[in-house]
């Protein structure tokens, strides 16, 4: 027996984008799928407070542009994140600053929840919470982008590749970059395990 056309199944989500384009109310499916990693990705980039802002306009971006999305460029889980990584992009300030701060905190000061908090937690026993955010402000945007998408997101190179508009084999390349400053910044601690390199 077929289910009833409005019956709760699983709908591909390109083909609920197409969907919401006669039914504005189905996009509210992809919110309830993607918002938590999307605030997720956007409190470790800028706190919790600026994630609720981010993530939240991340949806109405999507929402306003979901006519001109195009399947064939990739899926919506990283259309999704590219939009949150260039709003992200428009609080580059506030995600230095934030970098600047955790790198002066002390380990046992109050820490806001945050991926960065989260890897100094397992990483303050090795001493390197002030290297790590230092290495980390240092980088440049782009090649922050691509460890924290991959870091924070545990996206794919494809979906990044995708996210930022660059070839694959250049995700590939910044972050190994990025992983060596990172290790040598952190005397040779690989700050994507949390152990020493091997």
């Amino acid at each position: 027996m077929a289910a009833p056309p409005d019956a709760p199944t699983r709908v591909d989500d390109a083909a609920l984008i197409e969907r919401s384009r006669h039914r504005p109310d189905l996009f509210a499916m992809l919110y309830d799928r993607y918002f938590v990693e999307i605030h997720r990705y956007a409190a470790g980039r800028l706190g919790s407070q600026i994630a609720d802002d981010v993530a939240a306009e991340t949806f109405l971006v999507a929402f306003r542009r979901r006519e001109t999305f195009d399947p064939t460029r990739g899926t919506v889980r990283p259309w999704l994140y590219g939009i949150a990584t260039n709003l992200v992009a428009q609080h580059r300030r506030s995600e230095t600053r934030r970098l600047e701060a955790f790198q002066r905190a002390s380990v046992d000061g109050e820490a806001d929840e945050g991926y960065e908090e989260r890897v100094a937690t397992r990483l303050a026993a090795a001493g390197v919470r002030g290297p790590l955010a230092s290495a980390l402000s240092g980088l440049s945007d782009g090649d922050r982008d691509v460890l924290l998408l991959v870091a924070l997101a545990d996206l794919s190179y494809e979906e990044v590749s995708q996210i930022l508009h660059i070839p694959f084999g250049t995700v590939g390349s910044r972050l190994n970059r990025v992983r060596r400053k990172l290790r040598a910044a952190l005397g040779g601690v690989n700050p994507m395990i949390g152990g020493s390199d091997g």
